[in-house]
């Protein structure tokens, strides 16, 4: 009797249960982290809500101190280099690169004070995550409608100043995995040239030796984090806007490859000529 087949049968079949458990360990620790930001939520609403009453950006040092702490139950550790340019009291535009829905660990790793960031308005609606953003005066911009989203950034930059806020932006408008730096939307580098303020770009690495959804891989890993020098736009106009875009893209690409460790020759890379128009 030829046992060859049997055998081969029963790897197959151990592999195929291999790959399940770990599909079902994934999607388990995905919805536990979804569960996990439901119920901080909902808790730090209250204190902010006891603290200060209502929706104003010092809520921000509150909701970071509740998210940092998800970090030690997801063995997840920050390595950060030139956290001190996002200190000082100046307004300013800070913009990173957006992977997945981990990434809020990573904002509220090096969060600065008086610092908002800007979401699409669906995520207003998500109940107690809703309302914790709200609270902390997330600024929600209808994606859909380009005209309210032009002047509702038009108000923010008068914010910025009366304010003394800091903003941060994902500039590639959307959670984005393949390796490399999708091409950047506009809005950001118009708010900053609009108020005349420097920009600040924040790289984190590749999530992908930790967290992959389509291998379904979630465990323990290191981010590295480098927040870069600052970009003047005092002085610049609109006309100035592709150019600042192309110099932080580039900025950014080169640190993003350099402290992934990722040859460019495995990331997804964005022909520049293949870029769509903004």
């Amino acid at each position: 009797m030829d046992v060859w087949p049997w055998v081969t049968a029963a790897l197959l079949a151990l592999l195929l249960l291999v790959q399940l458990h770990r599909a079902a360990r994934f999607y388990a620790k995905i919805a536990g982290y979804c569960a996990l930001c439901l119920a901080v939520s909902a808790v730090a609403s209250v204190v902010c809500l006891l603290r200060h009453g209502g929706r104003t950006v010092e809520n921000m040092s509150i909701i970071s101190w509740f998210v940092r702490s998800f970090k030690y139950l997801y063995g997840l550790r920050f390595k950060i280099e030139g956290r001190q340019k996002l200190q000082g009291q100046r307004p300013c535009v800070i913009i990173s690169n957006h992977q997945s829905i981990l990434d809020m660990m990573g904002l509220m790793e090096i969060l600065p004070e008086r610092c908002v960031q800007i979401a699409k308005r669906e995520l207003l609606f998500m109940g107690p995550v809703g309302l914790i953003m709200y609270l902390g005066g997330v600024i929600f911009i209808n994606r859909q409608r380009s005209s309210t989203a032009v002047s509702v950034m038009a108000e923010v930059g008068q914010r910025m100043i009366k304010d003394r806020l800091k903003v941060w932006i994902y500039p590639e408008g959307t959670r984005n995995d393949n390796g490399d730096l999708l091409p950047f939307k506009k809005g950001a580098f118009y708010l900053a040239i609009q108020a005349q303020v420097p920009i600040i770009p924040v790289v984190y690495s590749s999530f992908s030796s930790f967290y992959d959804v389509k291998t379904k891989l979630f465990t323990s890993g290191t981010i590295q984090v480098q927040v870069l020098d600052a970009i003047p736009t005092t002085g610049l106009t609109e006309a100035d806007v592709p150019r600042i875009l192309e110099k932080c893209h580039h900025l950014m690409r080169e640190t993003f490859f350099s402290i992934s460790k990722t040859p460019r020759e495995n990331g997804a890379a964005v022909a520049p000529e293949a870029r769509p128009a903004q």
